[in-house]
This record gives structure tokens, sequence and C-alpha cells, in this order.
């Protein structure tokens, strides 16, 4: 059965509201909540970007059932994958087995806050599967002693080491990312209802001996609002950058890029790509295309901070419901 997510969208909301948003999407019924790892919002006008990890573990303590997922953490510039390996074990520790660690190549709008060079994509790719292999070891418990090519770790060890492994999932884009990533990682992340690169996930794992069907994880935004035009102004103000493609938005480095970037986006361009408005079987319908490209969880982004608390209240049950019954 398909498995529907919350989103924790740390770039349109403060910490304590998310937590609290949390809370209620755990008891409206939604099965997993992914959260975003930003330094710096897309757009200036959505406004935040708190430390998702401290957020996250104030959710793994508020809420009880829902499943937690980075959506997607970079392990190669900001920070050091010995440092990740540390604060996935623990999460999942105060998760009680709960998180799965969701990992990604990365956006320069994040890391280049800590001074370093933006690597080209290949290299990316190539940094991120040594510090997933370097994640990887430290998750045993054993010390760990690393001279890679681009990481090295000096007689590290995780002394918390959680009961239930954390397992990785990996966000890809195209076949040479399927096959760096398909061998190391437990489940599959991407961002459009692809079905040729969910097949190819299934078919790389097969061809190394690993199981082959396993999760694959989506996302999607909406924007619901009982008002059609308030959605798609809103939508146009804070997501407009969702336009860009990720082969752009990866190595835009600032908010004001993307405020440059998406000058010309106009709001009918936004609602075009986004469901806006009240119509829930409209939202039913753009979602879909996700469980029939293969995804087995698909991760909701309402869009907005001012429209999270009435999402949850009116039309979220209802959306779930429609979902659950369409999907099966």
């Amino acid at each position: 059965m398909t498995r529907f997510g919350y989103t924790l969208m740390t770039e349109q909301s403060g910490p304590k509201e998310l937590v609290r948003y949390a809370v209620s999407a755990e008891q409206v019924g939604f099965d997993f909540e992914v959260s975003s790892d930003h330094y710096f919002p897309w757009l200036s006008s959505q406004g935040h970007a708190p430390y998702a990890w401290s957020v996250l573990g104030a959710v793994a303590h508020a809420t009880e059932r829902v499943e937690l997922f980075t959506y997607v953490t970079c392990p190669t510039l900001r920070y050091h994958p010995a440092i990740v390996a540390q604060k996935a074990a623990t999460l999942q520790i105060l998760a009680d087995g709960r998180f799965t660690l969701g990992l990604g190549s990365g956006e320069n709008l994040n890391e280049h806050v800590v001074g370093k060079r933006w690597p080209t994509v290949a290299r990316r790719h190539e940094m991120l599967r040594e510090a997933i292999q370097i994640i990887r070891e430290l998750s045993t418990g054993e010390l760990v002693d690393w001279k890679g090519e681009y990481f090295e770790v000096d007689s590290a060890r995780l002394w918390d080491v959680p009961d239930t492994p954390v397992p990785i999932a990996a966000a890809v884009s195209g076949e040479r990312s399927i096959e760096t990533f398909a061998p190391l990682a437990d489940h599959l992340i991407a961002v459009e209802p692809n079905k040729d690169i969910v097949d190819s996930w299934h078919e790389a794992r097969r061809a190394t001996g690993l199981p082959g069907d396993v999760r694959v994880i989506g996302q999607i935004p909406i924007c619901w609002d009982p008002d059609r035009d308030a959605a798609v102004a809103r939508a146009h103000d804070q997501f407009r950058w969702f336009a860009g493609g990720w082969a752009v938005n990866s190595d835009l480095p600032t908010t004001a890029g993307f405020e440059g970037a998406t000058q010309f986006v106009k709001p009918d361009d936004v609602a075009e790509s986004i469901p806006c408005g009240p119509d829930l079987d409209a939202i039913v319908e753009a979602i879909s295309e996700y469980w029939k490209a293969g995804f087995t969880d698909i991760a909701l982004v309402q869009i907005g901070d001012e429209g999270q608390e009435l999402f949850l209240k009116e039309a979220a049950g209802p959306l779930l419901e429609k979902l659950r019954s369409a999907s099966k």
C-alpha cells in the first residue's frame, strides 16, 4: 500500500511551528514525515532556515508513530560524513527506530556557506559515494580510520549505536547516479514521477544481488486553499523556484540568484505545474503520477507557513482518505 507523508519545510516555517505541525500531521493520519535540511531558503519570501537536526530531535520526542526522514542531507561539504553518522545514530535512538537517513549530493545554496569550492556533478557524486561508505563503517560502532580521495577519518567511533540500524535512502536523477548509489543505499529518493528511474534502480540492485523491490520515496508540492487565487499567489510567491529544475537549482548560490532566475515566472506558470486551490480531486490526480510510476512513499509539501494549520485541520484528513482510496 502506498504511504503518504507530510513535509516539514524548514525554508518556510520556524522551528517551534515545525514541531507543532509534525504533531498535527501525525494526529491527522500521515504515515511519515520528511524534513528538508537547508541553510538558506530558496526565496527570501519563505523567510526561514532552522537547523533540521534540532527540529527532528524535537519531533522524535513529540511524536510516537510517524517515520522520520531527512529529505535530504548532503554529507560532503557543510557536514563531514563522520558527523552525519553521529547525528543519524543519535536521532535513530531518540526516534526509537523510526528514522531513515536521506542523502543527496547537495545544492550550492546551502553548501557554499562554509567557503568551499562548489564541485562538478560528477565529483559531487563521487564525494557522496565515499561519504556513504564512511557512514556505513561508523554505523557498526567499530573504530574507523579512513583516508580516501575526499575525506579522512582519524580513529573515530560512534559510542551510541542504535539497536535498529539507520537505513540510507539516496537521491538520484539519472543513470549515472543510479549506477553509483543503487548498490550502496537501501532506498531510492527521486523528485519526479519518472518510471524509468524507478525501474532502472530496481534493475541495478538486482544485478548486484541485492533486493530489487525497495522503498521509492517522492515528494510533490501542493497549495491547498479555499480560495484558488490566494493559493496561486502564495505558490508563485514562495515556490516559483521549482520551475527551474534541479539542474539549475543545484548550482545557484543565493536567494538573490533564485530571485533573478525566476523573475519572469508567472503565476499561471506555477499553477500549471503545482495543483492549487480547494479541489482535492485535482490534487489526487497530480499525486497519482507518483504511484503510477512505482513510488511507494509520497511526501506532500503544503506551500506556505500561513496555510499549514488550516490545511491540517480541514483538508489533510479528507485528502488522505481520497489518496488511499485512489491508490489501492
